[in-house]
């Protein structure tokens, strides 16, 4: 009896501690050398970085190791590290800028965006949820871009970014309303036309998986021919084909490589979707998946649609 009880004793402390690892843990294993496993069980791997990337980087590892006590720094070492494709060690990054400054939203804002990078969904819902709690009642900041447009225009802030990160990790759990009411709440910031075009292009897409074709027309009201777009065109050019403005055959031959084309090419897609032509937005979302923008937001919502189906 007593060498059962000490058995017990042993698993349980055993089961423990494994929980405790698995809670410490910050993402799920893969493959020796793979950043990620795909909704369809491929592994994800990053390409070899640019030496402009590299010499980014090595630029923002100086700072960050002269001042490891600076936001700031931590925040660019991570962005840095991202950039290069070691999504899991700016993960890490950002993960140890959450210790250091547990208020600070800006570092669950990009730990979130990484762990949409890597599939870990909920891991980015749980961060996100947590940034736009930090956030309430603060005043919003321009968020510098880590690779500028050709104006140098810093075109989103702080709470702009994270309402619409927000929205996609709860787009891509299909959580439609929760989804619908972040890109709102980005959108309602009204900072300027690019904004504009990004949320409405995923409220539209929303507003049509949840059967509200009405709703979904009458959120374009706000999208023109004549707006004042400085980067997101793909997204303008998206909004409007769904107001009939632009034919979606002439967004069918876009490079889903680049990322602009990646965000089109899941658009057109999920427009053939929703509009009775499943066949052609499958073949199309499979065409998409044999390239190499698996990073990009378009590939991991077609991914997972493709993941849904099988």
């Amino acid at each position: 009896m007593k060498s059962l009880k000490i058995f017990l004793i042993s698993a349980i402390s055993m089961m423990l501690a494994n929980i405790a690892v698995a809670e410490d843990k910050l993402f799920s294993d893969v493959p020796d050398g793979a950043q990620a496993i795909s909704f369809l069980g491929k592994p994800l791997y990053s390409p070899a970085p640019s030496q402009k990337l590299l010499d980014e980087l090595a630029e923002a590892k100086a700072d960050y190791d002269a001042d490891p006590m600076n936001a700031d720094n931590i925040i660019w070492y991570g962005r840095r590290v991202a950039y290069t494709g070691d999504y899991r060690r700016a993960i890490e990054i950002f993960s140890e800028g959450i210790k250091k400054f547990p208020n600070d939203a800006r570092m669950y804002r990009h730990r979130g965006h990484r762990y949409i990078t890597i599939r870990e969904i909920d891991r980015a819902v749980a961060d996100y949820e947590k940034a736009a709690e930090l956030i309430q009642g603060t005043e919003d900041k321009i968020e510098p871009d880590g690779a500028p447009n050709p104006l140098g225009i810093f075109l989103t802030t702080t709470h702009s970014n994270i309402y619409y990160h927000l929205g996609l990790s709860y787009y891509l759990k299909q959580d439609w309303q929760k989804a619908y009411d972040a890109f709102k709440a980005g959108q309602d910031l009204g900072i300027n036309d690019d904004n504009i075009v990004s949320t409405g292009h995923w409220i539209y897409m929303i507003l049509r998986r949840m059967g509200r074709d009405k709703e979904a027309q009458e959120s374009l009201n706000n999208i023109s021919e004549n707006m004042k777009i400085i980067e997101n065109m793909s997204y303008h050019n998206l909004t409007l084909m769904y107001k009939g403005v632009i034919p979606a055959e002439t967004l069918t031959n876009v490079d889903p490589n680049d990322p602009s084309g990646a965000a089109i090419a899941y658009g057109v897609a999920n427009w053939f979707l929703y509009n009775g032509e499943p066949d052609r937005a499958y073949d199309l979302m499979e065409r998409f998946m044999q390239t190499k923008s698996w990073p990009a937001f378009g590939f991991i919502a077609a991914e997972l649609e493709l993941s849904k189906r099988k």
